[in-house]
C-alpha cells in the first residue's frame, strides 16, 4: 500500500478507490468498499464469493467500525475502542467477513484469525503456556468461540477459552488491546458455556453484531 494514498488499494494490476482523501482524512464510500470486498473475497475464497444484499446492514456496521467512523459508530451504538463479537447461525459468513474486512484498513494493526478449537488442542499438548501465549499485545480474532471442547492436560480439565477471555479483558482494560471473535451461540448459551463472570467481561470486551437467526447458509 502506498501510504500517500491510503484510500487506494491495489490488487494485482487493479486499483480500488475506497473513497476520497480530504487532507489527512479518508472520506470513505460504502458502495466502493463493497466493490473492493467482493473482489478481494473472490481472490481469497474463490470465484463464487459474493456479499449479499440481505447482509448490507451488517456490512455497513462492520465497515464503519473498521474505518473508525466515529459519527456513524455512535449512531449505530458501536464503541470503536472495543472488539467485535460477530454472532449468527452456521454458514452465514461470519468467518469469511472477519477474514476479509481487515484488508480494507491495511494501515491498521492486523489481527490473527485463530480457531478456538485449535487453541484447545494446543493446550491439551503443552498445557497452560498456551493460555499465556494469548496474554500479549497481539490482536486476535477467535473463530467459532463456544463450540470448542473443554481442555484437558495431565488429567485436569480447563475451560481454556474462558481463561483466555479473562486475560484478554485484562489487556483491554490496561492497554486497550482489542480482541475479536465469531460465535454461533447466543448470549444465554455463552453464559452457560463460560459462566457469568466471563460473560460479564465479554460485554466490556466486545461490541455484539449479530446476523438474523434466519440467515441462510451461504455455503450451499
Amino acid at each position: 500500500m502506498n501510504n500517500s494514498k491510503p484510500h487506494i488499494i491495489v490488487e494485482g494490476s487493479v486499483e480500488f478507490k475506497l473513497g476520497e482523501l480530504d487532507g489527512n482524512q479518508i472520506i470513505y464510500d460504502f458502495d466502493k468498499m463493497l466493490i473492493y470486498l467482493n473482489a478481494k473475497g473472490r481472490l481469497l475464497f474463490g470465484a463464487k464469493f459474493k456479499t449479499f444484499e440481505e447482509d448490507r446492514e451488517i456490512l455497513f456496521k462492520l465497515c464503519n467500525y473498521f474505518i473508525k467512523d466515529e459519527a456513524n459508530c455512535k449512531r449505530l451504538d458501536i464503541d470503536i475502542n472495543k472488539g467485535i463479537l460477530l454472532s449468527g447461525p452456521v454458514g452465514c459468513g461470519k468467518t469469511s467477513l472477519l477474514k476479509l474486512l481487515r484488508y480494507i484498513v491495511p494501515h491498521q494493526k492486523p489481527y490473527k484469525m485463530i480457531p478456538a478449537r485449535n487453541i484447545v488442542f494446543g493446550f491439551n499438548h503443552i498445557g497452560y503456556k498456551t493460555i499465556e501465549d494469548y496474554g500479549d499485545d497481539h490482536f486476535f480474532c477467535f473463530d467459532d468461540l463456544g463450540v470448542e471442547p473443554i481442555g484437558r492436560h495431565y488429567g485436569k480439565d480447563c475451560n481454556v477459552m474462558g481463561e483466555i477471555l479473562l486475560s484478554r479483558h485484562d489487556l483491554f482494560v490496561e492497554e486497550k488491546i482489542k480482541t475479536h471473535a465469531t460465535t454461533n451461540l447466543n448470549a444465554r448459551e455463552l453464559e452457560e458455556r463460560y459462566g457469568q463472570r466471563v460473560r460479564s467481561r465479554m460485554r466490556e470486551l466486545f461490541n455484539l453484531i449479530a446476523f438474523d437467526n434466519a440467515s441462510k447458509d451461504k455455503r450451499t
